[in-house]
């Protein structure tokens, strides 16, 4: 499939089909992740690939947690965001709501969904060993950018979850991962549900020249 072709197409996933992804098509899939450029070539990130019944129990105890904790998604910000960026989170919220099973509440949706990775069938779990500062948290950047792109020209839907960093703790213990890593972000994995009404909501992106200031 074209890259270019790919980058256009792309939107995140949050309905999957049951249906799981074949082990083969995972490390295909984390074999094109990985090519990406990272610095002085440190690839200081390492990908914990959660399935089946070990997803499924991942998935029930970072719900619960969130729960127990009242912990909600948000944008992350030290201070009141300026009004732009509220204004595209509203877009956001305009185009995903009609969408939302019935009377099921936005926030809801977004805290329960991405602690069950929208019920997709794979979890793929980003961490970087602490002993990096946060200057390569641009690596894992790049990487999930690959990832994402990947995965649809193989046929696949994604959609990066941020939320589940609140949960670093548990989620080492449960996947046994070493102290000495900490989770950055997860990415669900899965073959995209056509006939969930989620997935028709597609996010506008700014016009270029909110985003882009020229320096000739």
């Amino acid at each position: 499939m074209d890259i270019l072709k790919v980058i256009e197409e792309r939107r995140s996933t949050r309905g999957f089909l049951k249906r799981p992804v074949e082990h083969e098509t995972l490390e295909t899939l984390l074999r094109l992740a990985t090519q990406a450029p990272s610095a002085i070539n440190l690839q200081p990130y390492e990908l914990t690939v959660v399935s089946g019944e070990e997803k499924q129990r991942l998935s029930r105890l970072l719900v619960k947690r969130m729960k127990e904790r009242n912990i909600s998604c948000g944008p992350g910000s030290k201070s009141p965001l300026p009004e732009y960026f509220v204004e595209r989170e509203r877009g956001l919220l305009h185009v995903i709501r009609p969408n939302l099973p019935e009377e099921t509440p936005f926030q809801d949706f977004i805290n329960e969904g991405s602690c069950n990775f929208y019920g997709a069938p794979t979890a793929v779990i980003i961490t970087i060993d602490q002993v990096f500062s946060s200057a390569r948290l641009t690596d894992i950047g790049v990487v999930v950018g690959y990832l994402v792109l990947a995965a649809h020209a193989l046929g696949l839907g994604t959609c990066p979850i941020g939320l589940i960093t609140a949960f670093d703790d548990d989620i080492r213990e449960s996947l046994s991962l070493r102290d000495e890593k900490k989770v950055v972000i997860g990415v669900a994995v899965g073959y995209t549900d056509p006939e969930t009404p989620i997935n028709r909501s597609r996010s506008d992106r700014v016009p270029l020249d909110d985003l882009v200031k020229w320096r000739d």
